[in-house]
């Protein structure tokens, strides 16, 4: 979908979540916590989410839909494969240009 594409080549990481989902405002914290301000846009407060939600689903988002992480305009995955990047150590140096120094 071209709201997927437009906001993920336009934006360094890009979290897709929905509002009540506690495992995306698990990786949206944690991004934080590694000094990242990512964007995070709920589909489910998107009149198009539907659409959305297939669409991940499309790109490979296999398990869940949401959250949805993009870093440098490629998915990464969700949960399972953001927190298997973080315990190995392969995710902060992903993130080095995104992180703020303060």
């Amino acid at each position: 979908m071209e709201k997927i594409k437009a906001l993920t080549s336009e934006n360094g990481v890009v979290i897709f979540t929905k509002s009540t989902c506690c495992l995306c405002y698990a990786v949206t914290i944690l991004f934080h916590e590694l000094r990242v301000n990512p964007i995070v846009y709920e589909i489910d407060k998107d009149p198009q989410g539907r659409e959305m939600e297939k669409a991940l689903l499309k790109q490979g988002c296999n398990s869940s839909p949401v959250p949805a992480v993009y870093i440098g305009g490629k998915l990464v995955g969700s949960t399972n494969e953001v927190m298997s990047l973080h315990l190995s150590g392969s995710l902060i140096p992903l993130l080095k240009t995104y992180q703020s120094l303060s």
